[in-house]
């Protein structure tokens, strides 16, 4: 398995593993995943990375570290192929997009979550992130924020 940073011709696995998963936990895609979707290049362009775990020229994991505002970086769009075995990939993905985020002058990480989906749970606390509270958690899903200072 291999890190590899955007690529295009990964840009619908992307897009598909996001869609299957939110689907999947939560049975509809909101207005913020689609606009995500949409608005890939011009993020990227914008300082944003996606990173891919790729083996065999397949991918099997993404995720998304995007700047906001004020040296903080959401880091999104965590997701594997449920057709392929996981092999560490979706924490591998993840570390890259933190790396990113912090070498192009992240102060603060920051995560929106559900509070159901344990296994990401675990890989935040494991990270270094732990638990705010926000009074708006931008997504009908979202129920649990987590940041990082670094």
């Amino acid at each position: 398995m291999k890190i590899i940073t955007y690529d295009p011709k990964y840009k619908q696995d992307f897009i598909d593993f996001n869609s299957a998963w939110i689907i999947d936990h939560f049975g509809f895609l909101e207005d913020g995943d689609i606009c995500t979707f949409e608005h890939i290049e011009e993020d990227i362009k914008n300082g944003a990375m996606i990173y891919f775990a790729v083996e065999d020229d397949v991918a099997l994991a993404t995720c998304m570290a995007k700047p906001m505002d004020h040296g903080t970086w959401e880091i999104c769009k965590l997701a594997s192929n449920k057709h392929k075995p996981h092999k560490g990939c979706g924490s591998a993905v993840f570390e890259a997009a933190m790396q990113w985020a912090e070498s192009h002058g992240a102060k603060r990480l920051f995560i929106i979550s559900n509070s159901t989906l344990s296994a990401a749970m675990h890989i935040y606390e494991k990270t270094g992130f732990r638990e705010i509270k926000l009074g708006d958690y931008g997504y009908e899903r979202g129920d649990i924020a987590f940041e990082k200072i670094l």
